[in-house]
């Protein structure tokens, strides 16, 4: 069994230094096999408010130098349990945005055919649409794990079907995602109105809200997400705007009353025992963020999720 090839040492090389690859890791051109790819997706023609998450995958790179090789909250050392490698960033038109979706379709399947699972740094939450249909290619139909401020079921933008708002509405409605296994976590702020929570029901998702995380705690919240998921395939799906703007105020529709950063990775580390076969990360825009508050809440939660998917992959091979 070959031993993984991991980041750059920091060592020998300053971490402000060097190529730019997430968390300074090789390259999937440089090894000859990879198990997780950390893959940018460089598009935002889906939003709504503020633009700018297409410079998200390169604001969360750099963000990710100081990231480290052990994992202490997992016990876990996820770069020498799996390959992981950075696969660089999928071209996708910023013109057109069906165009695009099909785009980044083709190349997550590609690469979802080379690599056994792949977690992506968005671009806004559009992607999350070809993301999950190249998934379910591999898995069937999965529970889907939204962490957003916003519910993301809405029906269409000045008539648009396809946006950041509505990928999991067009998701369900494709049969892609698990009726009975799919949760909202840490929504918050206001709607259109009442209506939109019971199309959402319909439409397969159960909601673990801010004030539910608040009134209850982070403890009783992790409970009721893992009784919701059960043991079906599990994809996670990040808008960093589930952060409160005081985590991560580079965002495009940032909601007052969010999650802290502390909580968002205790939930992330609590779904060690579930089958995690795909991650997206998006919405992070760098024209906001301050100091890299935002990157570097980001690139900690890539750096969870990969965690989570090496450690099940060496214990599937007995490491």
């Amino acid at each position: 069994m070959t031993e993984p090839i991991g980041p750059v040492d920091a060592s020998v090389t300053p971490r402000y230094a060097g190529i730019a690859t997430f968390a300074r890791l090789p390259r999937i051109e440089d090894v000859p096999d990879a198990d997780i790819a950390v893959v940018g997706i460089p598009f935002d023609a889906g939003v709504s408010y503020r633009p700018g998450a297409r410079f998200g995958p390169s604001h969360v790179r750099e963000s990710s130098r100081l990231l480290r090789p052990y994992n202490p909250a997992q016990d876990v050392s996820p770069f020498a349990e799996a390959q992981v490698v950075d696969a660089g960033d999928v071209a996708a038109n910023p013109f057109d945005i069906e165009d695009a979706v099909a785009a980044i379709e083709v190349a997550a399947t590609d690469l979802g055919s080379r690599v056994d699972r792949i977690v992506t740094v968005g671009g806004d939450h559009t992607i999350a649409l070809p993301l999950l249909r190249a998934v379910v290619k591999k898995h069937g139909p999965v529970a889907v794990l939204h962490f957003d401020a916003h519910l993301d079921t809405w029906d269409t933008y000045f008539g648009a079907p396809v946006t950041h708002g509505t990928p999991f509405r067009r998701a369900s409605e494709e049969g892609l995602i698990d009726l009975t296994a799919s949760c909202h976590v840490g929504t918050r702020g206001p709607l259109y109105s009442k209506q939109d929570l019971v199309d959402d029901e319909r439409l397969g998702f159960s909601i673990v809200s801010s004030v539910d995380i608040e009134e209850r705690g982070i403890e009783a919240a992790i409970a009721r997400v893992r009784r919701r998921i059960g043991d079906r395939p599990l994809y996670i799906s990040i808008d960093i705007d589930v952060l409160d703007p005081a985590h991560a105020p580079g965002t495009g529709t940032p909601e007052a009353g969010g999650m802290t950063s502390r909580e968002l990775l205790r939930m992330l580390r609590a779904l060690s025992e579930h089958h995690v076969v795909g991650a997206d990360v998006v919405e992070v825009s760098p024209a906001y963020d301050h100091a890299q508050v935002t990157g570097i809440a980001a690139s900690h939660v890539v750096y969870e999720l990969v965690t989570l998917m090496a450690a099940q992959i060496g214990a599937a091979r007995g490491r």
